[in-house]
């Protein structure tokens, strides 16, 4: 049974550092592990500030949902109370917006990817190039 390691984690994190190279964007990547609880970070030089809160709270939402925050963004209008209800109920925890991605192993959940400083699209090609290392394993 693989679980979400150290090693494991920096890997996932530089394969999406090197996609984020391709767009010329300075981003931060998190990875957590399935409970959320941050395992990996890391920012290129010129991130901003608050890329580092934006990309956890993205893996958090991955893990805790279980599914791309690509499409709870664009499943959040089936059930409106509950997104516009939710930072009130975890504060900076847990953020639907594009860019995180669950990550899975022998249809485990053994954590999450989120990407922060890029335009939504770019990260969210960032997260699914991060998980495509488990793909590799």
């Amino acid at each position: 049974m693989i679980e979400m390691t150290l090693e494991l984690a920096e890997k996932i994190a530089k394969a999406a550092h090197e996609k984020a190279k391709e767009f010329k964007r300075p981003m931060s990547v998190s990875v957590v592990d399935e409970s959320g609880r941050l395992v990996f970070y890391s920012r290129t030089d010129g991130a901003g500030f608050f890329t580092f809160d934006t990309s956890r709270a993205k893996a958090m939402a991955a893990a805790s949902f279980k599914r791309s925050t690509r499409d709870i963004t664009d499943n959040k209008d089936l059930n409106p109370l509950l997104w516009y209800s939710l930072p009130s109920v975890v504060p900076a925890q847990a953020l639907p917006s594009p860019g995180g991605l669950p990550l899975w192993r022998d249809s485990r959940l053994i954590g999450a990817i989120g990407l922060g400083g890029g335009s939504p699209n770019e990260d969210h090609e960032c997260a699914l190039a991060g998980a495509e290392v488990l793909e590799n394993k």
